[in-house]
């Protein structure tokens, strides 16, 4: 069975990721990973969310996949006995000192795809190391993947395979980019990339008697916005890829023999881990229980688009990506309009205050660290017992809703883009 390994960048995002369906969630350790700005877990946080897991019957692994200078090792080497204790599976980690560490510890060591693994004899020499796995790079196509996974089951190598299957793609190979820290001094290998390539950049060209380069096309004009070019055929913000989507593609990987899935998005909200994590969940599921009868459902791109990306292509698995982002494509905006005031359990209604107005037929998002994030279309209101068709902002407002709410949950309308 492959696993369904899911990003969480804090414990709503942890809950929202068990509640539909992971196998496994990948963490961050504050300090220590590549998402400075994702709200990333403390060492006490870790013991909360191995115990979450655990519930769940799922695993965690904690990311430390940054740039290790020797200060860094040191400030490692200290917590690793507690990461083991409160309850972590296993590292993900970029630099092979910390593989001995790791195990000293009892830990599973996962190298991360900071390494740029590409073929089945660096898969060896990582075994030979101690590695459980290795996150397979981005810019392998699914035939090199498949190869490398044949290869290492024809020589009986335990070492498991890990690959993203959904989520952002980075401009530089396995993400070992300079350009956030060339240009503003923050380092993407650090964690805290800016992220630069997602602007609109402009091309120009540096007369250059010298120079042996030769322009060919009919445009004398050699300076250009690239996200329009002088002949309209295409438009690009030259550095910046699509997001990856593979659910069209499920029965390939699984059939590919690769033993995780990975979901990027530790740095992305709530709504967008649970509907990732539900989609894969049961696209992966529904082709387990009956392979011969699988049929692919567009419902699951439909849902994928309602939340934050920038469209989507299948990465280098099938060829090159084939077309370059805008910005964020989701159907939906997000709008805070209110919290959750009270849950009454008998009769299955939530007390909202509201800041915005809402009425019958809106469809709220609701998150918090227990909830998780879940959606909710209103079909009943009340105020002061009496069936309404809009609360004016301001209001107290009764709503049933079956799925239990907790005090403080965030809420959230969602509003079609024009």
């Amino acid at each position: 069975m492959v696993e369904l390994l899911a990003p969480a960048g804090n414990f709503i995002s942890l809950i929202s990721a068990l509640k539909n369906g992971a196998d496994a969630v990948y963490i961050g350790l504050e300090d220590m990973n590549m998402r400075v700005n994702a709200s990333n877990f403390s060492l006490e946080d870790i013991k909360k969310a191995s115990e979450m897991t655990r519930e769940y019957g799922a695993k965690l692994y904690v990311c430390t996949n940054t740039i290790m200078k020797d200060k860094d090792i040191e400030m490692l080497k200290g917590q690793l006995p507690y990461i083991k204790e409160y309850g972590a599976d296993g590292i993900i980690l970029s630099d092979i000192s910390l593989i001995d560490l790791a195990i000293e510890n009892n830990l599973e060591a996962h190298m991360s795809v900071q390494e740029n693994t590409t073929n089945f004899y660096a898969l060896k020499a990582l075994e030979k190391l101690g590695v459980k796995r290795a996150i397979l790079s981005r810019e392998l196509s699914l035939d090199e993947i498949k190869d490398i996974v044949r290869k290492l089951k024809e020589s009986d190598s335990s070492i498991e395979t890990e690959v993203f299957i959904h989520g952002a793609m980075c401009m530089a190979i396995s993400g070992r980019c300079f350009l956030s820290y060339g240009l503003y001094g923050r380092s993407a290998n650090c964690g805290d990339c800016l992220q630069p390539c997602r602007k609109e950049w402009k091309l120009s060209f540096e007369e250059d008697e010298n120079d042996d380069v030769i322009n060919f096309s009919d445009c004398d004009d050699e300076s250009f916005i690239i996200s329009n070019s002088y002949d309209d055929s295409y438009r690009t913000n030259f550095f910046s890829p699509k997001d990856m989507a593979l659910i069209e593609h499920i029965p390939e990987l699984i059939e590919s023999g690769i033993d995780s899935f990975k979901i990027e998005g530790r740095a992305r909200s709530p709504d967008y881990v649970a509907t990732a994590v539900k989609v894969y969940r049961e696209a992966i599921d529904l082709y387990q229980e009956d392979p011969e009868n699988y049929q692919y459902d567009p419902k699951w791109m439909e849902e994928l688009m309602k939340v934050f990306n920038r469209g989507y292509d299948t990465g280098f698995y099938f060829d090159v990506p084939y077309e370059i982002s805008e910005n964020n494509q989701s159907e939906f905006i997000k709008k805070d309009i209110g919290k959750v005031v009270n849950y009454y359990n008998k009769i299955r209604v939530a007390e909202l205050k509201i800041w915005d107005d809402l009425a019958i037929g809106d469809e709220i998002m609701v998150q918090g660290p227990t909830t998780g994030s879940i959606t909710h279309v209103i079909d009943s209101m009340q105020i002061d017992g009496k069936a309404i068709e809009k609360a004016e902002k301001g209001s107290n407002v009764a709503i049933a809703i079956d799925e239990k709410l907790r005090e403080s949950d965030f809420v959230y309308k969602l509003i079609p883009r024009e």
